[in-house]
């Protein structure tokens, strides 16, 4: 397509939403209004930001990255700003969402820290936490932490992603993490950013920073919920720093309710010998686009990306995955299982990007997929992209359905077709699960996928095919 048509349908796309953008505007000027509170070079990171969203716009199906995804339905929404009380939410609301046994947890409504319904009141040694708004306002008084002005959007690339630019101009609070050297943090620390519905569609821009230095060790999970029923866009980016030989386990857990359009960013800078383990649990949701795009910046480093997604109805859960190797003797490993039913949309886009430097690289890239219903469907592109001659890189996708043979075994055993379902997917999802390290936060997800498979299995119709493979695998993957 010529750049002239599509710079056409982008401008008509555009003109489709003038009133919507009118509410991003509205929101930034409101943010603007409270520069006093910001250093010179925050503003002029949003500032740059904004107009580099003013100037793209939102991607349509035309942008190879949303090739799969189209966001027309969020375009056309009229998200405000969330307001600023979080008063309404209880103690008790929060409890149901307990991680038992993290370190700390910080609960953040509608984008802003909630203090009193936060639990960091016993820190493990080595491990700084607070609000990011609170961090600049220290910066603001002379007292910043180390390093954020040379971290905080040192990262995300607001030019290569609208949403990463728009978080960028738009976000308020969010979390900072600092992991000192040689530190290791034996509980997850738990972040909950909680949407409540305040009656009219409402946007929140969390915005986290983690700086896990030299030989240090830390868990992190993000867990995205809501409050009712209402529609809502959460734009999330975090980026995540991780020093010399530092090891680091990040957890994504998304379960909003279908009104909500969750988009989230993960970008990660590794450091020569770091490990980075980046887990994905995509169970709520109307439209989802999870984004993970670690770069192994340091000789040796490695990398394991795992996700579970699983959908019904007519969710649309999409998960970008950009893994780059800029330095020699670096691994990486990509996982996603998905579980689809009725007219549930799927998406697996993984690119794994070698550059010249990263001779002896190691990367393994596999997405299995399972399709409970005739109407489910499911988009895989495994992509290799290799600049260096001395690597080992193999990619792979497979779709199937439940076979009915072990099915069969299971009722003849005396379970229900409910609980025997049940049975057969969870032992698909558990390849995922199993690769959680984090004893807490594994029992966690082991619960919630528990929980979320039973749904799924009460409504599963009998499979009316057999399986069948992706014609870019082979026994499960195929070398690159």
């Amino acid at each position: 397509m010529s750049g002239a048509i599509e710079a056409e349908l982008r401008r008509e796309t555009m003109a489709t939403v003038a009133k919507p953008m009118d509410n991003y505007l509205e929101a930034y000027g409101g943010l603007r209004a409270l520069e006093r509170r910001e250093p010179e070079w925050m503003r002029n990171l949003r500032d740059e930001a904004w107009e580099l969203f003013r100037e793209k716009g939102f991607p349509t199906t035309h942008d190879e990255d949303w090739r799969f995804t189209s966001v027309a339905a969020l375009a056309r929404t009229p998200f405000r700003r969330a307001a600023a009380s979080h008063a309404a939410v209880t103690a008790e609301q929060i409890e149901a969402y307990r991680l038992t046994g993290s370190a700390c947890r910080l609960v953040f409504v509608n984008g802003r820290f909630a203090p009193g319904i936060s639990d960091a009141r016993s820190l493990p040694a080595g491990l700084e936490i607070c609000s990011l708004a609170r961090a600049l306002d220290c910066g603001m008084e002379g007292c910043a932490p180390t390093g954020i002005e040379q971290q905080l959007g040192g990262y995300a690339d607001v030019r290569r992603d609208v949403f990463v630019a728009l978080n960028t101009a738009l976000w308020e609070d969010g979390a900072y993490l600092r992991i000192r050297r040689g530190a290791a943090i034996e509980q997850p620390v738990h972040l909950l950013y909680v949407t409540a519905d305040g009656g009219a569609a409402t946007m929140i821009h969390p915005r986290t920073l983690v700086i896990v230095e030299d030989a240090s060790q830390v868990a992190v999970v993000e867990d995205y919920v809501s409050l009712g029923e209402g529609a809502a866009m959460c734009n999330s980016v975090t980026e995540l720093v991780a020093g010399q030989d530092a090891a680091v386990s990040h957890y994504l857990v998304e379960r909003e309710n279908l009104a909500s359009f969750n988009l989230s960013t993960l970008r990660v800078e590794l450091g020569r010998g770091a490990r980075l383990a980046s887990h994905s649990m995509l169970l709520g949701g109307g439209l989802v686009r999870n984004n993970v795009h670690p770069v192994l910046a340091g000789e040796g480093g490695e990398c394991l990306i795992n996700g579970l997604f699983v959908g019904e109805g007519r969710q649309h859960l999409d998960n970008y995955m950009l893994v780059e190797h800029a330095k020699p003797n670096g691994s990486s490993r990509q996982f996603y299982n998905g579980i689809l039913d009725e007219q549930a949309h799927g998406v697996f886009h993984g690119r794994i990007v070698v550059h010249p430097d990263a001779q002896k690289t190691d990367a393994k890239q596999t997405n299995r997929n399972l399709l409970l219903s005739d109407e489910a469907r499911i988009d895989t592109k495994p992509q290799l992209e290799i600049h260096a001659d001395d690597v080992k890189c193999t990619h792979g996708a497979t779709i199937g359905q439940i076979e009915e043979e072990p099915l069969f075994y299971l009722r003849s055993r005396g379970l229900d077709e409910v609980a025997a379902r049940k049975l057969l997917l969870y032992a698909f999802a558990a390849e995922c699960l199993d690769r959680m390290q984090e004893a807490p936060v594994r029992r966690f997800a082991e619960a919630l996928t528990h929980e979320r498979l039973l749904e799924v299995a009460r409504r599963a119709r009998p499979a009316a095919t057999v399986e069948r493979q992706d014609e870019n695998a082979r026994n499960w993957e195929e070398v690159g």
